[in-house]
């Protein structure tokens, strides 16, 4: 989500003229987009700023600003790090407005006064509706559709919904004919992006035929002319119904994929999470899933290390990861956010760093045994590809994923293939990474 807000932020800076560079000493604006949901994400990017503010002394205009879930939360307090511009997560369409407004303030006033600020984290009524116009980098083949903000669910360890506030959806027939136009423009895979996104549309929209908006919606994105995939980030067990599992089945542009928020294998954690779901419930759904399609690729997001979480409700999300062998998975240790019920809860519970970092390494190590078992299975086989272009690591080769979001390296001619769908034989994995020889007509 924050990638796609970024996208969406310098093309409306292009638009006014301005061209991305990749050095900081020669940029006029340095904007971080930034995350709430872990300390290590806030200390990185307070960090940054600071590592940066050198530049002001032979470049005394730049515009530092701070943009994102930090930014809603810290307000003002933001200019005290050295940003001039400080922008809530309901204002990213205003951020080219608010550049311009500080570049033409210090045009005009005298040379020695240029701290020109501006801290905008208001809501905004329908604010959803200003995240139109897809975003991905210039000759993508892939984009990120944003369809709604905000969320209700108020996990006791989460910030965001009070910094992207309540769930609000944008309509369908806005959010087709904006994946329309990234079709025209070459996209052929699109990735619907919600807080929540499974429960789009439950407050405005109505259930059809049994099928609730979101699964209305995918089936809508899917008949658009030159979408060849459609994925979605990220779902929640609450909300996730027989019908977006049979949508797997029949609508084939859905890839089969799903990132699927666990957090915890313990019911304990779960209810001190207020994760309103038990465990066996959450196992239940990935094999409802599997029925519709055996091969589907499930991954997921497990915080280690929760206030309370002794070795037993440790040891029970460590099985239930064994028992659904996600794909992939992302292992967070806790840490404090503050302003969440968490943070709140008795120094008793909260478990020493050292802890945390075990469990940590153990469940990442155990992940990656599943994934790179699954990779391995693969080699022999034909997976279907869509080529991205040139890999980000070996320019000399070229990248693509699988329908099961795997990524895939292999040779071939960048003008021929970019954008294109076929199968790859695969030969080889590195573990994480899929190697083959591309099949073609």
């Amino acid at each position: 989500m924050n990638e796609r807000d970024s996208l969406q932020v310098a093309e409306m800076l292009q638009e006014k003229g301005y061209l991305i560079t990749a050095e900081q000493a020669e940029a006029d604006v340095i904007l971080i987009n930034t995350c709430s949901v872990r300390d290590q994400a806030e200390q990185k990017a307070l960090n940054k700023m600071g590592s940066i503010q050198h530049l002001r002394k032979t470049r005394p205009h730049i515009v530092y600003g701070f943009m994102g879930c930090m930014a809603q939360s810290r307000g003002g307090e933001l200019l005290g790090r050295g940003a001039d511009l400080v922008i809530g997560t309901q204002k990213y369409h205003r951020v080219a407005e608010y550049v311009e407004e500080i570049f033409s303030a210090r045009t005009e006033a005298r040379m020695d006064d240029l701290r020109t600020s501006i801290v905008d984290t208001d809501e905004e009524e329908n604010s959803q509706n200003t995240i139109r116009d897809g975003a991905a980098d210039e000759g993508a083949v892939t984009a990120f559709v944003s369809i709604m903000q905000g969320c209700n669910m108020k996990c006791s360890f989460c910030i965001v919904p009070y910094t992207r506030g309540k769930e609000r959806a944008r309509p369908i027939i806005e959010i087709v004919d904006e994946v329309k136009r990234l079709a025209d423009a070459g996209i052929r895979e699109v990735t619907l992006l919600g807080q929540i996104v499974n429960l789009y549309g439950r407050h405005e929209f109505p259930v059809v035929d049994g099928k609730s908006p979101f699964v209305q919606l995918l089936e809508s994105v899917a008949k658009v002319n030159g979408i060849e995939r459609v994925r979605f980030i990220s779902p929640h067990p609450v909300g996730y119904k027989q019908d977006l599992i049979d949508a797997f089945g029949y609508i084939p542009e859905l890839a089969e994929h799903v990132h699927f928020p666990l957090q915890s294998g313990s019911d304990k954690v779960l209810k001190a999470m207020r994760r309103p779901y038990k465990a066996a419930k959450f196992v239940e759904l990935i094999e409802r899933m599997r029925e519709v399609r055996s091969d589907i690729a499930v991954s997921t997001d497990i915080i280690v290390g929760f206030p309370g979480e002794g070795d037993a409700e440790y040891a029970e999300t460590r099985a239930l990861c064994e028992k659904v062998r996600f794909d992939n998975a992302y292992v967070f240790r806790y840490s404090k956010r503050r302003g969440t019920p968490a943070a709140e809860m008795d120094d008793s519970l909260q478990l020493p760093e050292h802890v945390k970092v075990e469990r940590n390494q153990d469940l990442i190590s155990l992940i990656d045994q599943i994934g790179n078992e699954k990779n391995q299975a693969l080699v022999g086989t034909r997976q279907q590809v869509l080529c991205e272009g040139p890999s980000k690591r070996r320019k000399d080769k070229l990248s693509g994923r699988t329908r099961t979001n795997r990524i895939v390296i292999f040779d071939g001619n960048p003008s021929r293939l970019k954008g294109k769908l076929f199968d790859v034989e695969i030969d080889r994995t590195t573990g994480h990474v899929l190697y083959g020889v591309p099949i073609l007509d």
